[in-house]
Formats: structure tokens, sequence, C-alpha cells
């Protein structure tokens, strides 16, 4: 279950079939006073939102139901739980989950129009954080897409150097050192150092050298690996 932080509030949320849905039950939180999301779902102007977004969203929603909470909705004897509007319209934005993680959650359009109702203030940020935390969540697959890239190459990279470079009477040690050498080639090149110096300066990091690397210096290593495979098997 991710986080994230809205006016030093923890707010969890997690994605399902790639939606992402966030707790506003911790997002209640941040409202003054003793307030319940059913509070929320009393007003006639939120059942409105929620009927037209599951008319756009969801194709088993049941408009009868809907028609009746809508016609019962701001009445001062009206009142209605997340599980009674789930189960009498069949919808898929709001939903409640029991356990560690329980409370309601809120597909991230309707937990938007929920912080508006918190705040005008807090919605803005609840936005900013999630949309900064959607960009770093890209540019980590980004990072990791290139790693892999980055692997395959140095795979192709040591085919090459097995193929051309190492003797056949060499022994594991020595054929390891062939390997370590031409991988410190790239590293010079691209890092300034070798993967053991990386070692030196870095001895409570996990991982190697290639791991801490930028989307743009994997790039170039991948690119180099290949040249380098290249130019081995011209030898």
């Amino acid at each position: 279950m991710a986080e994230l932080t809205v006016l030093e509030q923890k707010i969890s949320y997690f994605k399902i079939d790639d939606e992402d849905y966030i707790s506003i039950t911790d997002m209640l939180k941040s409202k003054d006073g003793n307030f319940f999301v059913s509070d929320w779902l009393r007003n006639r102007n939120t059942i409105e939102f929620l009927g037209i977004w599951e008319e756009i969203h969801n194709p088993n929603f049941n408009y009868g139901e809907f028609a009746i909470i809508k016609s019962q909705a701001g009445l001062n004897s009206y009142k209605i739980s997340v599980k009674e509007w789930v189960e009498k319209t069949n919808a898929i934005g709001i939903m409640s989950k029991a356990g560690k993680y329980g409370g309601t959650y809120a597909h991230k359009d309707i937990a938007f129009e929920f912080g508006m109702w918190i705040s005008p203030k807090f919605k803005l940020l609840l936005i900013k954080e999630f949309e900064r935390l959607k960009a770093e969540e890209q540019q980590q697959l980004g990072w990791n897409a290139k790693r892999e890239s980055s692997k395959i190459n140095y795979r192709i990279h040591t085919d090459a150097i097995k193929q051309n470079l190492v003797p056949m009477e060499l022994t594991k040690e020595q054929i390891n050192y062939i390997y370590a050498e031409e991988a410190d080639v790239l590293n010079m090149a691209l890092f300034g150092m070798t993967a053991k110096e990386w070692r030196s300066n870095n001895p409570k990091l996990n991982g190697n050298i290639r791991d801490y690397a930028t989307i743009n210096e994997l790039i170039c290593l991948a690119n180099l690996e290949n040249l380098n495979a290249v130019f081995i098997m011209m030898v």
C-alpha cells in the first residue's frame, strides 16, 4: 500500500486494474470538526457527481436505484452509507475495505472532488502531490526498463568477450578477470572509475556502480556495450 502526504496527513492509495484509489477515510482526518464520509454522501451535488462518474466509467451502473437515491438526496431524513451506495447502484468509483488498511477508498477523480469538500487548499495540494508521485513512478519505470536493456546488452558484451578474447586454457579466475577488465573499460569511459573504486568509495551501498546510474547513463552504457561487442568481434 503506497502513501502520499498532504498537510502532514498520510493518505494511503492503491491500484485496481491500473486505476488509482485513494483513502478518503485518511483524507477526512484533515477536515475540521467531527464528520463522516456519509455526511458527504448526503449532499445532492455529491450524488449527482458520483452518478455522472459512474455513467462514464461503469456499464453496469444501476440507474433505477440511482434515480431513487438522487430524488432523496439533500432531504433531512436522507442518509446513505458507502456500502449501501455500492450495493444499490453497483458503483465502482467508491468502495469500503476491511483489514489493516481498511476504510473508504475512492477513484482518484472522486477523491479529488472529496478533497474540495475538505477545503480548496487541500484539493489543490492533493492533486499536486499525487501528480508528483506519479511522475516519480514513471521515472522509475523508465529507469527499470533501461537497466534491463543494459543487462541484456551486458550479456551480448560478455558473449563477444568469451568468443573472441578468452583462450580455452585459462582458469575461471583468469576468465572472470578478463570480463571485469572489459567492463571497467566502459565504467571508466562513462563513470570515470572502475567497479572496485566505486565499491571503495561507497561501502554502505548495495549493488554495483550500474545500479546507481541515471537513465541517460544507462542509455549510453547500453550503446557502449553494443559498440564494444562489435569491436571485439572484429578483432
